[in-house]
């Protein structure tokens, strides 16, 4: 086990004076939670083991999910804030696999721009902590201003979920615009398959699926369930039969080019809605809001930008997305977002809204020696 870094003492002093003390989460957690909600980035990184019982567990890839499990079984009230600093486990291209990172996770604050704008505050009061004098940079996406278009533009359900999942990944997302676009010929699929989902039967699909999974060998728990795979098989084969119009092709595209400064996002925003004719209601409203509030901490928003096409490749994030990182540098330092539906799907029996960060710690170590 490597050491914490030095700095990571004021971290946690700055944890302490945001009312996020410290928390304790087990460093073995169960796969499956990761493997459903975490988004096809993290869940081909992790490691996976396997218990006594034959259960998949796996090292902690992250802490979003452990900490939100372990407020579940707590039976905790909210709001409530949990601030962690710990080791984390996954398959990184520019590190180690075995890495620090520190975050607060904010819980049941029904105020969402209040909460969203806390959480950046937040991030960006540790990083001037420990990196006092760096220029740093913020950029901001929506995932809630991005759903409200495609519904405002008349999406069918199907097209609107899976281009919110692609949020979180440009290369990602234009593949799904090619599709929206130039939908492909239903003759992808092998003709049982193809009966089957164009008939929508999810439940004989699934059956099909999981029967050649077990043909070929493979364990349900090696990524997604037959059950999944089937509803994901349908969607395919019912969205091969729609095509954007032109102008709300042009519409969609128009909104992911947006980019301003934060003072100026709204303004911008609402210009692409009078010009598209579309009405995007409470999302522009919230984002107005979330706006004052951060400019009301005292953040620097002329640093801050709005990216209309900006997400994070996780897919239980809801609405805000954020990173910061030095300016004018590449990785980000914080990566954060808000996860509304996160805590009723791991097992919350009311509804728990939810925002949080993680700060890289090798990374902030990084900057501080001058690499």
């Amino acid at each position: 086990m490597t050491a914490l870094p030095s700095f990571a003492a004021d971290i946690a002093a700055l944890l302490a004076e945001r009312e996020a003390g410290v928390v304790d989460v087990a460093v073995l957690q169960p796969a499956n939670p990761f493997l459903d909600m975490a988004g096809e980035d993290l869940r081909r990184r992790i490691f996976l083991t396997e218990s006594e019982t034959g259960e998949t567990l796996c090292l902690r890839p992250e802490f979003t999910i452990p900490v939100c499990r372990d407020h579940i079984a707590s039976q905790a009230g909210t709001p409530r804030r949990y601030g962690y600093i710990g080791e984390v486990f996954r398959q990184r291209r520019d590190g180690p696999s075995e890495f620090f990172q520190a975050g607060i996770e904010d819980l049941g604050e029904r105020d969402t721009a209040v909460a969203d704008a806390r959480s950046v505050a937040d991030a960006y009061a540790l990083l001037m902590r420990v990196l006092p004098d760096t220029p740093l940079a913020v950029t901001l996406g929506d995932q809630t201003l991005f759903e409200a278009v495609l519904a405002a533009l008349g999406l069918p359900r199907g097209w609107r979920m899976r281009l919110a999942r692609a949020f979180g990944s440009r290369e990602v997302l234009e593949a799904a615009l090619a599709d929206l676009a130039d939908p492909p010929r239903n003759g992808a699929l092998p003709a049982p398959v193809a009966l089957l989902a164009l008939d929508g039967d999810t439940e004989a699909l699934a059956a099909y699926v999981a029967e050649g999974m077990e043909q070929a060998g493979l364990p349900a728990t090696a990524g997604r369930t037959p059950a999944d795979i089937a509803r994901r098989l349908i969607e395919k084969a019912q969205l091969r039969s729609i095509r954007l119009s032109g102008e709300a092709f042009a519409a969609l595209k128009g909104f992911l080019a947006i980019e301003a400064p934060l003072p100026d996002a709204a303004a911008s925003l609402e210009a692409f809605a009078a010009d598209a004719g579309l009405l995007l209601g409470q999302a522009l409203e919230n984002f107005r809001r979330r706006a004052e509030a951060l400019a009301g901490h005292g953040l620097p928003v002329e640093t801050i930008r709005y990216d209309a096409a900006f997400g994070r490749p996780l897919d239980y994030y809801t609405g805000l997305v954020f990173e910061i990182g030095v300016a004018g540098a590449g990785r980000p330092l914080v990566g954060g977002g808000r996860y509304d539906r996160l805590l009723t799907l791991l097992g919350a029996r009311t509804s728990i809204p939810g925002v949080g960060f993680s700060v890289w710690l090798d990374r902030i170590a990084a900057v501080r020696e001058g690499k």
